[in-house]
């Protein structure tokens, strides 16, 4: 791909995030999980909006694994354990303006299968 259209490409994202973000937010009770994906990497963390803070954080690279389906099938295994030791039970989910698709459709589906709800 040329500079521009990769330029353009992320420049879509961001106007997709913005979208998302005006119609959701996270509370102390139901936070906002915000997932990030890079070409190697996923990060996640779940975010109190009232309050501005990090209830709870998990990234692909402390654990050793990588951006595909089935470590971010692992990696939403981990971070609901996470979440049940921060004692979240529901989130909002923020695809953060990528495609529910792929490692974003894994890792949800990890979390609704250990007892998240969203």
């Amino acid at each position: 791909m040329t500079g521009k259209t990769l330029k353009v490409k992320a420049a879509k994202r961001v106007q997709r995030k913005r979208r998302i973000r005006a119609n959701i937010s996270g509370s102390e009770m139901i936070p906002r999980v915000s997932i990030f994906r890079s070409n190697r990497f996923v990060s996640v963390q779940a975010i109190n909006d009232d309050t501005q803070t990090t209830v709870a954080a998990i990234s692909s690279k402390a654990m050793g694994l990588r951006a595909n389906a089935t470590d971010a099938a692992k990696l939403g295994e981990a971070f609901a354990a996470t979440l049940k030791e921060a004692k979240v039970s529901e989130i909002v989910f923020d695809r953060n303006g990528y495609q529910y698709h792929g490692v974003v459709k894994s890792f949800a589906e990890a979390l609704r299968a250990n007892e998240i709800k969203f």
